[in-house]
């Protein structure tokens, strides 16, 4: 008889070997050991996993990531999330997020062996029954849905759930609409797909946002589709998402190139799915704006990555029509993790919101400032030349290195930055290539920290 395979994610070593020998003592599990999230998501991609274990705070892929991710495979597995500082909140979100349930570390040996019996006869009734796990699956992937309070997670996320329910390699697309026409598309620049294709195919749907039902599958012969779109468009399904002010988005799905939907096609389960990401997409309206929440980053209250695109796009069109220079500048906190390891995670997001802080000091009011991820930052220099972009670099790298930042309990620390900037049209003719060009000037600067350097200072190749 196969034994049920329990895997154990954390990245301290300790808690790895201790959850290990514990059930080891049992001899009735097979047990592995992941030191990471993205290790772990490996592991869970080739299936055949039955308990996850996972500590909740974890560099890269945190605990709460992994259960969500996890929920969304076929057949996941129970999750049990380990944490060294539970409260009824924390509780809460990892129950929310589909864990099973939670441990206290360090936990109660007994106590781990009586969840680890518990989830896997919740397992063994489950598959007594698979009707039940079906719809259980759904509803679980559904309050996932739910639940997501991040717009472009939420969205890539119902796409991705809602074309693997058709079973079939349906393609899809989401996208935003404003008064005038479409603002942006969410999950239209995959391989499959295109991003002038999926613009095109979101302008032409535009118009009909407000008269189509919810959950409606449209011959493609009832729609004005322009020419540009994707290729053998024969059928749409399309699930407007509303908030209090209308039709702010729509979910859109359609036929693999080269056949029709499947048959019988699955009204129900498509329905309830997109149903349940509607109500995250209202959630997520009402907690903090449509707008906001789209483009702006809780922690430091800057721009977020999302809005950088939308941002470059239109300098470089202004850009383009004045004849006027303007920069992009990266900035890289050096050793950040040491912070985090020294202080803590909430005295590492209070620093954080102080570079923030700082930063805003450091441009003009023009100029526009984003978080582009962990502790990273970026800022857009309005027509700013290659000279004033290495002022303004080297102004933020002095600022940094020169504040006092408090780091609780009356400690405090410090903190340098590298900066890598690169200005267009001088260095680049693209959105993609002045963010390339200044990411690697940035990451040149790395081998040295607390250093700024311009894409002109770039070797070539």
């Amino acid at each position: 008889m196969t034994r049920p395979t329990v895997l154990v994610v954390d990245d301290e070593a300790f808690f790895r070997r201790l959850f290990s020998d514990i059930l080891a003592e049992e001899g009735s599990y097979q047990i592995e050991v992941a030191e990471s999230g993205e290790e772990a998501l490996a592991r869970l991609a080739r299936g055949g996993v039955d308990i996850l274990i996972t500590d909740m705070v974890m560099p890269g892929i945190c605990g709460l990531d992994l259960v969500r991710r996890a929920r969304a495979l076929d057949n996941p597995p129970e999750v049990i999330l380990a944490t060294g500082n539970a409260t009824v909140e924390s509780a809460i979100q990892a129950l929310k997020n589909g864990a099973r349930d939670y441990l206290l570390k360090p936990c109660n040996p007994e106590q781990l062996r009586h969840l680890i019996r518990t989830c896997l006869e919740q397992r063994r009734l489950l598959d007594e029954n698979s009707l039940l796990r079906s719809q259980i699956r759904l509803y679980q992937q559904g309050q996932q849905l739910s639940s997501q309070l991040d717009v472009d997670n939420l969205l890539q996320e119902a796409l991705q759930l809602l074309r693997h329910e058709t079973g079939a390699p349906s393609r899809g697309l989401a996208f935003f609409a404003g008064p005038d026409g479409v603002s942006r598309i969410v999950g239209g620049s995959d391989g499959d797909l295109g991003e002038e294709p999926a613009k095109s195919l979101a302008d032409a749907l535009f118009p009909h946002i407000n008269t189509i039902g919810k959950g409606e599958l449209l011959d493609a012969s009832r729609l004005a589709l322009a020419e540009g779109g994707p290729d053998d468009i024969r059928q749409l399904w399309l699930f407007p998402l509303q908030a209090d002010s209308g039709v702010l988005g729509t979910l859109v799905l359609f036929n693999p190139e080269g056949q029709s939907f499947p048959a019988p096609f699955p009204h129900d389960r498509l329905l309830f799915l997109a149903e349940q990401a509607a109500l995250g997409f209202r959630n997520a309206c009402q907690y903090q704006g449509a707008r906001e929440l789209i483009y702006t980053d809780d922690l430091t209250g800057l721009y977020n990555h999302r809005y950088l695109q939308i941002a470059l796009e239109q300098e470089i069109r202004r850009a383009e029509r004045y004849g006027l220079d303007f920069s992009l500048a990266f900035i890289d906190l050096d050793l950040f993790k040491s912070i985090n390891d020294t202080h803590g995670h909430l005295i590492g997001s209070s620093v954080l919101r102080e570079v923030g802080e700082q930063l805003r000091r450091c441009v003009r009011d023009a100029d526009m400032l984003f978080r582009y991820g962990g502790d990273e930052f970026t800022a857009l220099l309005v027509e700013t030349d290659n000279r004033g972009a290495k002022v303004v670099a080297e102004r933020i790298r002095r600022t940094i290195e020169e504040h006092v930042y408090d780091a609780g309990q009356g400690k405090t620390c410090r903190l340098t930055a590298t900066v890598g900037h690169a200005t267009y049209p001088v260095h680049a003719r693209t959105k993609q290539e002045l963010i390339d060009l200044a990411d690697r000037a940035m990451y040149e600067g790395k081998q040295s920290r607390n250093v700024i350097r311009g894409a002109a200072e770039l070797k070539p190749g």
